[in-house]
C-alpha cells in the first residue's frame, strides 16, 4: 500500500452506528464508508457543507445520525446544515471567515 493511501486510511473515520456494527458489509455500512471517504478528502468548510447537506436531506435526526457516522461534533454538523441552507457567506478562496483561526505568532508575542 503506497504511503499516501496509508495516511488516508488512518484519517477515515469508522462509523459506530448500530447498523454498521451489526453488518459491516451491508449496504448501509458501504454508504457510511463512502460518506467518510468523501469527508476525509475535503477541507474544513466543504466538510461542514457536505455533511450539513446530507443531514438536511435526512430530515429529523439527520444531525445526530451524521455526527455518529462521520465522528464530527453535532454542533459542526448543525453549523454545516445552517450554512448550507442560508447560502455561502465566506469570501471566495477562504476556508474560514476573516478573523477566524489562531493569531499569528508575531502578533501574539511581539519581540521587545
Amino acid at each position: 500500500m503506497p504511503k499516501a493511501d496509508e495516511n488516508e486510511a488512518q484519517r477515515i473515520h469508522h462509523c459506530s452506528c448500530p447498523v454498521c456494527r451489526r453488518g459491516p458489509d451491508g449496504a448501509t455500512a458501504r454508504q457510511h464508508q463512502a460518506i467518510n471517504r468523501l469527508v476525509a478528502r475535503t477541507d474544513e468548510r466543504n466538510r461542514r457543507l457536505v455533511v450539513g447537506s446530507l443531514a438536511q436531506q435526512h430530515g429529523r435526526g439527520g444531525v445526530a445520525l451524521l455526527a455518529r457516522v462521520t465522528g464530527l461534533d453535532r454542533n459542526t454538523v448543525a453549523r454545516g446544515r445552517r450554512e448550507f441552507s442560508q447560502g455561502d457567506t465566506t469570501p471566495a478562496g477562504r476556508v474560514r471567515r476573516p478573523g477566524g483561526g489562531r493569531k499569528r505568532v508575531e502578533i501574539e508575542s511581539p519581540e521587545s
